[in-house]
């Protein structure tokens, strides 16, 4: 018999909500229904770091549609060759795609029982690959969950979306300083719980 996964809290509910929400918008351009549910987003009038950047992205939610966003998102984060932002880890941290990041990602991976989508073309260090699994351990409860933070995003994951933030795109702009935002946060909440995961998982 299968084990249930274990209930979610409403924090971590939410957290595995928006590492998918990212994983959805760095992997390929919002629909009309996405854009939609962005704009209505309530917004709490608070000093949450995150609150101004999710604002932000709502209203500019509200005034996009998805066929420019289409080709923004090619130019951003595609490219015929790549886009003005690479989003692989490879990337960032080894300064070439498929690189020795990638090498002890699919290590960790492996260990972790996860596996490649067959239907994605993109290597497992894209940041949207990454989100994904982020969203996986933490519904799963896993143990490995702040490790794997610390260990594949955190060294990385914050320029890249500071980089994002800074394209002409409104949108896509508002998308990389709402993930920064979260992974900053992210890596405030995960660095001490990693210091103290037995696993240790392997670094590049």
């Amino acid at each position: 018999m299968q084990q249930a996964a274990p209930e979610l809290d409403d924090l971590h509910a939410l957290r595995a909500d928006v590492y998918r929400l990212l994983a959805r918008l760095l992997r390929e351009p919002p629909d009309a229904n996405l854009l939609a549910w962005l704009a209505d987003l309530e917004v709490e009038d608070d000093v949450s770091p995150l609150a101004a950047p999710w604002r932000g992205l709502a209203e500019t939610a509200s005034h996009s549609r998805p066929e420019p966003l289409a080709r923004e998102h090619f130019r951003h984060l595609v490219g015929v060759i790549q886009g003005e932002v690479t989003p692989y880890a490879s990337w960032y941290r080894n300064g070439e795609l498929m690189d020795q990041s990638l090498v002890a990602l699919r290590h960790d991976l492996k260990a972790l029982g996860i596996e490649r989508d067959e239907q994605t073309r993109d290597p497992e260090d894209h940041l949207a690959a990454l989100c994904e699994t982020m969203a996986l351990l933490i519904e799963a409860g896993s143990p490995s969950e702040a490790r794997f933070f610390m260990t594949h995003l955190a060294p990385w994951a914050a320029t890249c979306l500071t980089d994002l933030a800074g394209v002409e795109s409104a949108f896509y702009s508002g998308v990389g300083r709402l993930g920064r935002a979260f992974i900053d946060r992210e890596e405030a909440l995960l660095a001490r719980e990693a210091a103290q995961e037995p696993v240790r998982l392997m670094e590049p």
